[in-house]
């Protein structure tokens, strides 16, 4: 214990072990800093304690992030605790749900922002949109659904359409015949079956044209409401990364997680493992270095562990350079507010 007696109310610093003393706090696995404040001109000695402030990120540049709201995890603390899990041994269902538990409200603080990353305005723009959206970006996929729409509002207008023009709306997308004939024909099944009106059940859903139980949960999970889990290539890459599931099925796959969380966060779930995939988790070389997971993450060391090396896979909002963005979406900017704007969202 250091007690400074040059100032006044005295200061008395501590530091407790963590592995001796848990306080439940966000970062179990740094020492606990602690000042105790004793205001010595009052009657009764009245003592607060109160944790000791961290100090900014980005003052100190100890995340190579640069960003005060993500967690970083020293390449020390990754390492102390992939170790502890190779003591431990096998891990119990219990211990996994803890454990998953934990990581989606990191990236839930991680991603404060995340959304479905499609434009829509309803539940059919949101379903066409999804449908499109197979083999090519969102990034892309949002370029053309403006005029897609401007020209065919809902599903009566699109039915109706010359394929011809369809098709020429969206060529940009690749397989653009096949595309067209499949929203068309999507376009007809919801006119003639359901009176140009969405379905709002997964097993209406999954009847439709091009739609599958994939994108099913993304229509129910984010135009009406239903939680759902989307498992899409980055989400099951990360769900087995982070040993959740073993599966490589989808509905397995989907099985697995649904198994680990309440149905509450299903559809935030499935975005919060969607960003963390394409701006930190990539396939090929995750930025292991600053990951706010890395402790947590049994596939740690995948990627590189350098911070600095790492630093330079960050992508999107993340990547070193485009701050403004990040902080435009952290005070709540939509993706439209921010296109028009001038900012570039895509990688």
């Amino acid at each position: 214990m250091a007690i400074d007696r040059a100032s006044t109310p005295c200061v008395a610093q501590f530091t407790f072990d963590p592995s001796v003393v848990d306080f439940s706090l966000p970062h179990p696995t740094e020492p606990r800093a602690w000042n105790i404040k004793s205001c010595c001109d009052i009657p009764g000695l009245e003592t607060r304690l109160t944790r000791g402030a961290r100090p900014s990120m980005i003052e100190t540049m100890d995340n190579p992030v640069a960003a005060e709201h993500i967690r970083h995890v020293t390449p020390d603390e990754a390492a102390k605790a992939a170790a502890r899990r190779r003591r431990a041994g096998e891990e119990s269902s219990l211990s996994v749900t803890r454990r998953a538990r934990k990581i989606q409200r990191i990236l839930a603080e991680t991603y404060p922002y995340a959304v479905a990353e499609l434009d829509f305005d309803d539940a059919w723009q949101l379903l066409v949109a999804t449908v499109l959206s197979a083999q090519t970006t969102d990034v892309r996929v949002n370029s053309v659904t403006p005029i897609l729409f401007a020209t065919y509002p809902g599903p009566q207008d699109l039915a109706e359409a010359e394929s011809e023009s369809v098709q020429e709306i969206v060529r940009p997308l690749g397989f653009y015949r096949s595309k067209a004939r499949s929203i068309q024909a999507l376009a007809n099944r919801v006119v003639d079956e359901y009176n140009g009106e969405v379905p709002g059940k997964l097993k209406d859903l999954v009847t439709l044209p091009g739609v599958g139980r994939k994108t099913a949960n993304v229509v129910l999970g984010n135009a009406f409401g239903v939680p759902g889990v989307t498992v899409d290539t980055h989400f099951g890459r990360l769900a087995r990364r982070l040993g959740w599931t073993t599966q490589e099925d989808p509905v397995k796959v989907e099985k697995d997680v649904t198994a680990l969380f309440p149905p509450k966060v299903w559809t935030e779930l499935s975005h919060e493992l969607i960003y963390h995939g394409r701006r930190i988790c990539h396939s090929r070389k995750p930025a292991c270095g600053v990951c706010p997971i890395a402790d947590l993450c049994p596939s740690y060391g995948e990627g590189p562990t350098d911070p600095q090396v790492a630093r330079k896979l960050l992508a999107y909002e993340l990547k070193p350079g485009r701050e403004e963005l990040l902080d435009r979406y952290m005070n709540g900017a939509t993706r439209r507010e921010l296109r028009a704007e001038g900012h570039t969202l895509s990688a």
